[in-house]
């Protein structure tokens, strides 16, 4: 299976800390390597006009020379949206790199998905059609397709977990089904099977990476008003408390905390 790495924070941070310890599980402390990809959305603040930085390679992250690009170059976002990559469906290439991308309301969104969809072959139509082979592609632009179907216009964060959990309902019996999606305001996750996260807040603290001899201690980086949540497949660190989602729950961020 994939693995999944999401950030969502109060001000524009950088992911460099723990994108150096997941960049390790694809193909070094572990065997994701069928390739990798990380998403930064920036600037547009107030929701419009907001950017995104997309990189993909079909190269093992341990191996990429992007990801090398990408883990010591301080690109600061408030929401990120990574993935390493294990194929089950569709074979290793740019095409079928996670995560994908589409526009929707005039807004960027962001999908990344670790598992396995059994027979899911719903009827695509309008502007959204899977580039790729993948199943993850497939539940995307289902997911978007059916957004645009339930709402004229982009809706509160609210109303769009709404949808997002009955939609999620749908697409979950027919396997796996651990996502991140983001449109740059709020990080939606959804767990299947595997999905932790940890809050990152005053008073900071220590952390120590357990794929890769890194540490570094927050208090010196961070302002007091900061907060951070990161979402993973499997915890990143050894020294902080790591809630393990339960199977089924779709759980949004928004400036760094959690609502429910």
């Amino acid at each position: 299976m994939c693995q999944l790495l999401g950030m969502n924070c109060n001000t524009p941070t950088d992911v460099m800390f723990s994108f150096a310890g997941f960049a390790q599980r694809g193909g070094r402390t572990d065997h994701h390597a069928d390739g990798w990809g990380v998403a930064f959305f920036e600037g547009g603040r107030d929701g419009k006009h907001q950017g995104l930085r997309h990189f993909v390679d079909h190269l093992p992250a341990c191996e990429s020379p992007v990801a090398e690009l990408v883990r010591r170059y301080p690109i600061k976002s408030e929401n990120v949206i990574a993935h390493i990559r294990k194929a089950t469906q569709g074979e290793v290439s740019l095409a079928n790199c996670h995560p994908f991308v589409r526009e929707l309301w005039g807004h960027y969104w962001v999908f990344a998905h670790n598992g396995d969809l059994k027979d899911f072959h719903p009827r695509l139509h309008a502007s959204f059609h899977p580039v790729g082979t993948t199943d993850s592609e497939r539940a995307f632009c289902y997911i978007l397709q059916e957004l645009a179907k339930s709402h004229a216009g982009l809706p509160s964060i609210s109303e769009l977990t709404i949808t997002l959990r009955e939609l999620a309902a749908k697409i979950a019996p027919h396997g796996t089904f651990n996502f991140l999606l983001s449109n740059g305001k709020a990080l939606w996750a959804h767990a299947s099977t595997s999905l932790h996260y940890v809050l990152r807040q005053h008073p900071f603290a220590h952390a120590r990476l357990s794929d890769e001899d890194l540490a570094v201690n927050f208090a010196e980086l961070a302002a007091p008003t900061d907060r951070v949540a990161v979402v993973v497949t499997q915890p990143l660190t050894t020294d902080e408390a790591w809630v393990a989602m339960p199977a089924g729950q779709l759980a949004v961020f928004s400036q760094g905390a959690l609502h429910v």
